[in-house]
C-alpha cells in the first residue's frame, strides 16, 4: 500500500460476453484508460462466461463449470477489472453460492470505477469530453456492489463535460437480462419511463456502467429518433467517456 492507492502488479480484464460480442470498443476503451494511468492490462484469452445468465435464470448446475473456469483463467492476478456492474456483482456475490472454494482461488474482481477511485485514488482520469451527460445507475452497482457516486465524481473531472442528474436515478430501466424476455411489455413500460426521464435532462449522452442497460434504453431511444437521423440522445459506456481525449 502507498497511502490510499494499491500497488498493482498484475491485473487483467474481464471483457465479459455481451461486450466482447455486442460492444467490443468498450473493452478498448477501458484499457486506454488503465494504460493512460500507468496499469499494465493482460487480457487471458480462456476466459469465458461468467455464468450469470444460467444463474438468474436457475440453471445452477450449469454455473459450476464456468466458475471453475473463471477461477483458472484469472488465477495468478493480483485484480481483474471489468467494465460491467452486473457481472462483476455476478461474481463478487454470487460465485460463492455456486462453488465457494473456486471463488476463494479467484483474484479480487472490480468493476471499472471502483477500481480507478478506490484502488488507484484517482478521479482526474485525463479526459475530454464536450458534451452533457447524464448516468444511468444499474441495478447491480446500485444494490448489489454499492457503487454510490463513484461515476459522478469521475465523470464530474473530465473536462468540459456537465453532468445533468436523472430526476429518479434509483429506478430500474426495465431490462433485467431475461426479465425483458419473459416480461416484455412490463419492461418495455419500464424502459419508456426512464426514457422520459432521460429526455427530460436535456443531456446529449446517456452513460452508464453496463452496456446491456444501454443496449435496452438504447433500443427505446431510437424509437423516440426523428425519423432516420437516429437517437436524440446517444448511448456510451462511462469508459468510452473516460478514455476520450482532445
Amino acid at each position: 500500500m502507498t497511502g490510499d492507492r494499491l500497488v498493482i502488479v498484475r491485473v487483467a480484464l474481464f471483457i465479459t460476453c455481451f461486450n466482447d460480442t455486442l460492444f467490443p470498443n468498450v473493452g478498448k476503451a477501458t484499457v486506454a484508460v488503465l494504460d493512460r494511468l500507468g496499469v499494465d492490462v493482460d487480457f487471458p484469452a480462456a476466459q469465458t462466461c461468467c455464468g450469470q445468465m444460467h444463474f438468474n435464470s436457475g440453471y445452477r448446475d450449469a454455473c459450476v463449470p464456468l466458475v471453475r473456469h473463471f477461477a483458472a483463467a484469472f488465477g495468478g492476478y493480483d485484480a481483474v477489472v471489468t467494465p460491467s456492474a452486473s457481472c462483476a456483482a455476478m461474481v463478487r456475490h454470487h460465485h460463492r453460492v455456486v462453488d465457494a472454494a473456486a471463488a476463494d482461488a479467484s483474484p479480487p474482481v472490480y468493476e471499472l470505477t471502483e477500481f480507478l477511485v478506490d484502488r488507484l485514488a484517482t478521479t482526474d482520469v485525463g479526459a475530454y469530453f464536450p458534451h452533457t451527460v447524464t448516468f444511468h445507475a444499474t441495478c447491480h452497482s446500485q444494490r448489489l456492489l454499492g457503487i454510490g457516486d463513484r461515476p459522478s465524481r469521475l465523470l464530474a473531472a473530465v473536462e468540459g463535460l456537465r453532468v445533468v442528474p436523472l430526476a429518479r436515478p434509483a429506478e430500474c430501466c426495465g431490462f433485467g437480462g431475461t426479465f425483458s424476455v419473459k416480461n416484455p411489455d412490463t419492461s418495455v413500460a419500464m424502459g419508456d419511463d426512464k426514457v422520459d426521464d432521460i429526455l427530460a435532462t436535456g443531456a446529449d449522452v446517456l452513460a452508464s456502467a453496463d452496456t446491456s442497460c444501454l443496449m435496452h434504453i438504447g433500443g427505446l431511444l431510437s424509437r423516440r429518433g426523428p425519423g432516420r437521423s437516429g437517437p436524440p440522445v446517444r448511448i456510451m459506456h462511462i469508459a468510452e467517456i473516460l478514455a476520450a481525449t482532445r
